[in-house]
């Protein structure tokens, strides 16, 4: 679609519900979401055509970094830059909560004149969505009080539960691949774990996947070894929503059953869900012995599945042999970034391009999430913006 049709295609959706934060896709309706991804679409091609889509003369973007990320920090810069907002990043280490300030202060210390909060919390399992909540109900309490004269948009960059910016990107490339959402019906996608020479990674993508994917009528499998499971209550929300959206969902411990005639496969590694939440408890206790040993004996749990790899003979399995291979990155490839990984030299290769575009979605993500959540008439916003539209040089 041109850049009017998408216009015209958000505005026929209802977003009046859409509220001024973007935590869990599961918490957006299916308007919402669509609203997202085609505004995002929209950025992206008005970006590609060189064209301005500020929406602010001034104003913050402040980002909360608790774990290292090069695509997510780069994409919330860019999209806050994008729509004129000034980037700031909260290093904890030189604020004042070392010293006991409480959620709600610092929330509302950072948020005086903050149009954005955009939060990466996903390390510790029970914590970082509902570290998100906290901050959100601090700022709403200080703008109903009169504290802030505006009531921050927050985004959730990553956190323990999910990763919502990476699975709304995903589904973007997934509309690029397959032309529309209605053609996603009926298309396997093969969630996997795959091995990895390290442990800890968060569930969150795997979860973001299934959490979002089950309400397009998709055919989506889990695929893990034995004791490597996600969150149940994400689980159970997948199939849920795989019924009501005409789709089917399941749960495999065969990687290579699940890439049997799979349209998508997603290999990512991940830690057991019983691990993670040990992981959370030692690393609130600061036993580092503790969590020596737990490192130890997670490794030598994965290594016992190093044949979990996306390869050449696995691939050939799927729909004609021509899967799309997704990744949120960066992956772990053999005989690359490591000895033995989540996927094979050639493989990743022979993708790396579409990895690549599947990433370039998340700056306009960023921004399609930061526009609707803060602005109070982002339809009529929009059209001005579109309709006026100049060259950004």
């Amino acid at each position: 679609m041109n850049i009017q049709d998408q216009l015209k295609a958000i505005s026929q959706l209802d977003i009046s519900g859409y509220g001024k934060d973007f935590l869990l896709t599961w918490d957006k309706s299916d308007d919402e979401i669509k609203a997202t991804l085609y505004l995002a679409e929209l950025f992206k091609e008005m970006h590609k055509q060189g064209l301005t889509y500020k929406s602010f003369d001034a104003g913050l973007a402040l980002s909360i970094f608790r774990d290292n990320s090069t695509r997510t920090r780069f994409s919330f810069a860019s999209a806050a830059n994008a729509l004129g907002l000034e980037v700031a990043d909260l290093d904890e280490e030189k604020s004042q909560i070392a010293h006991g300030e409480t959620v709600r202060e610092t929330a509302n210390m950072i948020s005086f004149m903050t149009d954005v909060i955009g939060i990466r919390d996903d390390m510790f399992l029970g914590e970082g969505n509902t570290y998100m909540r906290e901050v959100a109900e601090a700022v709403q309490i200080g703008y109903e009080e009169g504290t802030l004269h505006q009531r921050p948009a927050l985004v959730n960059l990553q956190c323990d539960i999910d990763h919502p910016t990476q699975s709304m990107s995903d589904l973007a490339m997934l509309k690029h691949t397959f032309d529309s959402l209605d053609n996603l019906k009926g298309k396997k996608i093969a969630m996997t774990w795959a091995y990895s020479p390290s442990y800890g990674k968060p569930l969150s993508v795997p979860q973001g996947i299934i959490g979002l994917m089950t309400r397009f009528g998709m055919d989506v499998t889990l695929a893990h070894p034995e004791g490597y499971g996600l969150i149940p209550d994400v689980v159970d929300l997948a199939g849920k929503q795989a019924v009501a959206s005409g789709g089917s969902f399941s749960v495999s411990n065969d990687m290579t059953e699940a890439f049997q005639d799979a349209d998508i496969v997603y290999p990512k590694s991940w830690a057991p869900y019983d691990v993670m939440g040990q992981r959370t408890e030692l690393l609130k206790e600061g036993d580092k012995a503790g969590l020596k040993s737990l490192e130890q004996e997670a490794l030598a749990n994965n290594a016992k599945y190093t044949d979990w790899e996306c390869n050449e003979e696995k691939m050939a399995a799927t729909k004609d042999g021509k899967a799309l291979y997704m990744h949120c990155l960066p992956a772990d490839i053999s005989d690359v970034s490591c000895e033995k990984g989540e996927v094979s030299k050639s493989v990743f290769d022979h993708y790396r391009k579409d990895t690549y575009i599947e990433a370039s979605y998340k700056p306009f993500v960023i921004a399609s999430m930061m526009f609707l959540g803060r602005l109070n008439n982002p339809i009529e916003k929009l059209s001005g913006l579109v309709n006026n539209s100049k060259k950004r040089f």
